[in-house]
């Protein structure tokens, strides 16, 4: 099983990120994939609102992405740190595949030329 990472806001509207997130999870295992989704883990027990446990959050995320085969961009707007995700996995080789809300697969895609699927 493929593990990935998913990359969704959380900002904002947490509680309603929180719910959509844990949509995106599910769709990964229900396509076979173990998901990954730090934002949904780290808040449990880390403050956002300590800028240094925050900064401890995005680099245990970022430890967790590195390990990943793939990055799933979900949602119709690229927060600030998603956009670091996005970064870092660019940087490490790491395939990108963008869905949009209702998870169909946009024409964005980063490198290692992966087959396009639809979902």
């Amino acid at each position: 099983m493929q593990l990935v990472y998913i990359a969704s806001p959380f900002s904002g509207d947490t509680e309603f990120n929180i719910s959509r997130t844990c949509g995106y999870c599910r769709f990964a295992i229900q396509q076979g994939c173990i998901p990954i989704a730090p934002h949904l883990h780290y808040p449990q027990f880390l403050d956002d609102s300590d800028k240094d446990e925050l900064a401890l959050g995005l680099t245990f995320a970022l430890a967790l992405l590195a390990k990943c085969d793939e990055v799933w961009v979900f949602g119709n707007r690229i927060s600030q740190g998603m956009a670091g995700e996005i970064a870092e996995a660019q940087r490490l080789g790491v395939p990108v595949r963008y869905f949009n809300s209702v998870y169909r697969q946009e024409g964005r895609r980063a490198k290692r030329g992966f087959a396009k699927q639809n979902y």
